[in-house]
């Protein structure tokens, strides 16, 4: 019996340090990017960078910042959002409360996935063809929010859709058995029940449209300048910013893209603990 159970536990320790060691691997290329980001990104980190733009900055200028893109990309996303969300939740709620097994449901279903599959850049093809050249409405900040919107529309509707799924029948039979109707039901019963499910997924769709580079450089078309308003015009964007500086065969440009990718991480760090946040103040008291 001493054998079996020394031998037992040499097995556990041995599987516990192959997990480990996993575990070292797997995190290890992440720390080092996260270091790099951090030990270049912190070169130009300062108020200048993002309180300025790059008019008037030439190609060995060491001033000059992302104001422009910051501001470009928050409007674009911003509305993205404001279109994606929205559509992705009623989406959601129709396939798992009415679709059922309904036809409309699986053709709904199957162009999901479609969605979920489209390569960003075919989303930023398809406004560039319908809406800049198509309807010649231009470059501006609203078509790159349309390309980001068809992005981010399928991760809401899977992530919310999963939710959903998880919220016990037993709730819902509960409610329609007191005469409360099934609108009402899935207002105050089933989506505060999934509400820390659902601005996880969402926030995890922002996050998934936020690095997004195709689309913009065929919709947005990216400038220099300062420009508030997202309908009228071109405009530039964290990412359009990265990708253009990180090109310049300059140091002063490559430490600009560094330090607008540092920020971008940042960025979404903290839309991720935004949304641990609420899912934390909306779950019930014995689970905090």
């Amino acid at each position: 019996m001493t054998g079996i159970s020394f031998a037992r536990k040499l097995k556990d320790r041995l599987v516990f340090g192959l997990v480990c060691l996993a575990f070292i691997v797997a995190v290890a290329p992440l720390v080092s990017v996260l270091w790099m980001l951090v030990k270049n990104g912190m070169k130009r980190f300062d108020m200048n960078f993002f309180t300025h733009s790059m008019r008037n900055v030439g190609p060995l200028d060491n001033n000059g910042g992302a104001y422009h893109a910051l501001l470009g990309t928050v409007e674009q996303v911003g509305i993205a959002a404001v279109i994606a969300i929205p559509i992705g939740l009623l989406t959601a709620v129709y396939l798992i409360e009415y679709g059922g097994n309904r036809r409309l449901g699986r053709v709904i279903s199957f162009f999901v996935d479609v969605m979920t599959g489209v390569p960003s850049i075919v989303a930023g093809l398809f406004v560039l063809a319908f809406w800049v050249l198509g309807l010649g409405m231009g470059f501006s900040g609203f078509a790159g929010a349309m390309a980001l919107s068809i992005l981010m529309m399928p991760v809401v509707v899977r992530s919310a859709e999963e939710m959903l799924k998880l919220v016990p029948d037993e709730l819902r039979e509960a409610s329609l058995a007191l005469g409360v109707p099934k609108w009402r039901t899935i207002i105050s019963v089933v989506l505060p029940t999934a509400f820390t499910g659902i601005i996880t997924g969402i926030v995890l769709a922002i996050a998934r449209v936020m690095g997004e580079t195709a689309p913009l450089l065929l919709t947005v078309f990216g400038l220099d300048s300062i420009n508030p308003n997202a309908f009228n015009g071109p405009q530039e964007s964290l990412p359009l910013y990265i990708f253009q500086q990180a090109g310049m065969p300059n140091q002063p440009a490559i430490d600009r893209a560094w330090t607008a990718a540092l920020a971008l991480i940042l960025i979404i760090m903290v839309l991720n603990l935004v949304a641990r946040l609420l899912g934390w103040w909306r779950a019930p008291a014995k689970s905090r």
